[in-house]
Order: structure tokens, then sequence, then C-alpha cells
């Protein structure tokens, strides 16, 4: 089977090409490299969301995209996390941080052996799995951003939704390991 590179493949591999892009822009000393940061991280946002809608409307899903998708997801979160507990280094933000992390790792690696023993379906992205990446893309944003805006802590009010991401991301773990450990057990 070929690798196919279409619309939304290209959207993806975009998505993991703008990471030491924004990695740059994050370490450099220019004036508004926080405000850059923030919007290349949105701009890999919106190209997550784009060519998921791609694929499904144009009808260009692909096994190399459903594989490649999740994977440009979770190197941007791991990596932006990394760079924000590095700048604001902090117990308060490296525990929240190293609970999503480790949560990707775990669903991923979960996911992986439920595609082996053929139950994939039963580890697909619940409800509250959304409600969980739209936390922490939000916190993720508003900490790259840092500064107040318009009067509103922006940095603090990411550190509360990065709590809430948190808090969320072990409700969706639990929810993924019941449903598999239900499935293998009906085995």
């Amino acid at each position: 089977m070929a690798i196919q590179f279409n619309i939304p493949t290209n959207l993806t591999l975009l998505r993991i090409a703008l990471i030491p892009l924004l990695t740059a822009v994050f370490y450099s000393s220019w004036q508004y490299s926080n405000f850059a940061c923030t919007l290349i991280f949105f701009l890999a946002g919106v190209t997550d969301w784009l060519d998921g809608y791609l694929a499904r409307k144009l009808q260009l899903e692909t096994p190399f995209g459903a594989f490649l998708d999740p994977v440009a997801d979770k190197l941007m979160v791991a990596i932006v996390l990394v760079l924000i507990v590095q700048q604001q280094a902090t117990a308060y933000l490296a525990i929240p941080a190293a609970v999503i992390i480790g949560r990707e790792i775990t669903i991923a690696s979960l996911r992986e052996w439920m595609a082996e023993i053929g139950q994939r379906a039963t580890v697909k992205v619940s409800q509250v799995g959304k409600w969980k990446t739209s936390a922490q893309m939000l916190a993720i944003g508003m900490l790259l951003f840092r500064d107040d805006l318009w009067g509103m802590p922006i940095n603090m009010m990411g550190y509360g939704l990065l709590y809430i991401a948190a808090i969320l991301t072990l409700w969706s773990m639990v929810s993924y390991l019941r449903a598999a450990f239900a499935a293998i057990n009906a085995e």
C-alpha cells in the first residue's frame, strides 16, 4: 500500500512543520514572540480541524492520514507544554503538563494494543476527550501568550484551564481504560 499525499495529509504535515517554527520563535528575543507563538499554535489548531473536515467532506481519508493526524496533535501539544514548563518553571504548571503528556502516551499505547487485538473501536474519541482537547488548546494558547489582555490575566486563566484540561484528561483516560478492559474481559 502506497502512502497517499492529499490536501488533508499535507495539512497534517504542515502542522508538524510548524513545531520547529514555533520553537524557534519561542526562543527568539523578538518583542512579539509570545503573540507570534500563539498565532502559530492556533494556525496549527485550524489545520487540525481543516484536515479532518476536508478528509471527510472530500472522502480523502487514508490509513496514513488516520495514523499521522493524532501523531501531529500529540507532538505539538507535548513539545509546546515542555516549552511552557521550561519557561515558567513551577510545579503548578509541571504537574498538569505531566498528567496531560502521560495520558497521551498511555492512550496512544492503549489504542495500539487494542488495534492489535481487533478492538480499536473500543477506544475511539469520546465527548469528554473533545472537551479535554478544547480546554487544553485554549489553555496552551493562553500560556503561550502570557500577557494580560484588556485587563484580563491571560496567563492565570491559562493555568486554570490547564487544570480543567488535566482533570478532563484523567476522566477521559479512566473512561478509555474501563472501555478497553470491559472489551477484553468480554472476550
